[in-house]
């Protein structure tokens, strides 16, 4: 998996565990992403900034309560048109770089 921590805009982390990850994604239209998961690393909450509304709420409300290390899987690679990227992919890459910390 690709280093993409140069797009971190914030990291936090609270005393039971659960971790928040703003994402500043690349190729994309979404601006950030902000992504909840517990000391588990269960996806709790995934909001994008900008984007297609209807779709990254949709993303967002699927992958809720979801292992992200599972959600990660299943969203990588995935293509938006001619682009080599999407949001979900990009979602993915987010992913990544919160269950790493």
């Amino acid at each position: 998996m690709q280093d993409n921590s140069q797009n971190i805009i914030s990291f936090s982390q609270s005393s039971s565990g659960e971790k928040i990850l703003e994402y500043a994604p690349s190729g994309v239209c979404s601006r950030f992403i902000t992504i909840k998961v517990d000391s588990n690393n269960i996806v709790q909450d995934v909001v994008f900034f900008g984007g297609c509304s209807g779709n990254t709420q949709g993303l967002g409300a699927l992958i809720k309560g979801m292992p992200a290390k599972e959600a990660m899987q299943r969203l990588k690679g995935i293509c938006c048109g001619n682009k080599t990227t999407s949001c979900p992919d990009q979602l993915s890459n987010a992913l990544f770089e919160i269950i790493k910390r």
